[in-house]
């Protein structure tokens, strides 16, 4: 049976996500090391658009539906109950189902974090009835994706699109397996993007919100355009009295996020130490007033509140009441902003960074270190 988590108005799709803290690592300061080519994640050329007299709704499922896996996933679980009053078994065994598709035809498979998490078994199977073993390559909670191996060849690849240039109101079609039921399609328009604030607050993934019926074991499978190109990972839902909106992973980000599990098995998070707030007038006035040794603009801005010690901005010097104004080069308006704009960052590389403090701007060069994770 699908698991189901609901949060305050938000149900995700299949297991829950989990948290994810911090550890540190060291931060080297000599010359940047050399530049990989990062691996090999999708071997489909993008494919042409269709033509508007076409259904291109079914030419669109034509081409993404064969690489459309559905994934079962089996975890035991500890039964306290067994080991101290026998009432069953010491571990029981807890199954899940989500959806997944495939993107190299040696058995590559893109999903979701939360549908693999934990899984101490995991089953593939293609929309033609073949069946294989998978394996977790690795899963990142932070962004909700993960990477499933299995041993094959020749199988179907689904081709990934460019999520950097969707606009709301194309068409957004959602390809899955909710409630067991496999294979199924449902179709609507992306809503909006850069959701930063869909599934709760300091994300760092700028959801695509799309009004195509989704629902539990959808998660983990693909967000696509009229082209027949995946634009995203269905990952979350949030209801409402008679209705609810859809959520999926940018498959830009996606991509990214694979290619550093398929490199090392795990995803890599920068990140720079600092606590922001959204600055108004109101809230400037109201700082103001309280005769702090610091005076704030009374203008709307992203208002560095703490700077944890020890930590890349406290190194840089970077101050309680600096505003940030820019982080290399990109003007930043709120702190989900300055989050991205650090998450698309390199740990150990050199990020530039304008501040406004005491009435000047200055600038400042940090050098985020690895964000720490909880286990």
């Amino acid at each position: 049976m699908p698991t189901f988590v609901r949060w305050i108005g938000l149900a995700l799709i299949g297991t829950s996500l989990s948290s994810c803290g911090l550890i540190k690592t060291q931060l080297g300061l000599g010359p940047k090391p050399p530049q990989l080519a990062p691996p090999v994640v999708n071997d489909q050329p993008r494919s042409a658009p269709l033509q508007a007299r076409e259904n291109v709704i079914v030419k669109a499922v034509d081409r993404v539906g064969p690489a459309v896996v559905r994934i079962d996933v089996v975890k035991k679980i500890n039964n306290p109950l067994g080991g101290i009053f026998g009432i069953g078994p010491s571990t029981q065994q807890q199954q899940g189902q989500g959806s997944g598709f495939i993107t190299r035809s040696n058995g590559l498979i893109f999903t979701n974090e939360h549908v693999v998490r934990g899984a101490d078994q995991v089953a593939v199977t293609l929309p033609d009835g073949r069946s294989f073993k998978g394996k977790v390559l690795g899963g990142d909670p932070l962004t909700d994706v993960a990477v499933v191996k299995v041993v094959a060849e020749n199988l179907p690849v689904a081709s990934l699109g460019n999520s950097d240039d969707l606009k709301p109101g194309e068409w957004a079609i959602a390809i899955g397996n909710p409630f067991g039921l496999n294979n199924t399609v449902t179709a609507g328009i992306i809503s909006a993007v850069d959701r930063t604030n869909a599934v709760g607050e300091g994300q760092r993934v700028p959801y695509i919100q799309t009004d195509a019926a989704v629902n539990p074991g959808n998660s983990g499978g693909p967000l696509i355009n009229a082209a027949g190109q995946v634009i995203g990972i269905n990952t979350a839902i949030r209801t409402a009295p008679g209705g609810g909106l859809s959520f999926a992973v940018p498959i830009n980000l996606a991509k990214r996020i694979a290619q550093q599990i398929v490199s090392t098995g795990e995803a890599s998070h920068p990140f720079i130490g600092v606590q922001l707030r959204s600055l108004t007038p109101q809230l400037a006035r109201e700082i103001n007033a309280t005769g702090r040794s610091c005076k704030v603009p009374e203008l709307n801005g992203v208002l560095v509140v703490e700077v944890v010690p020890n930590t890349p901005a406290a190194e840089a010097d970077i101050r309680q009441c600096d505003l940030i104004l820019y982080v290399d080069g990109e003007s930043v308006q709120n702190p989900t902003e300055v989050q991205l704009a650090v998450d698309r960052g390199e740990v150990g590389q050199p990020m530039q960074l304008k501040l406004r403090r005491d009435g000047d701007e200055i600038s400042v060069e940090v050098l985020p270190k690895e964000l720490p994770r909880r286990n």
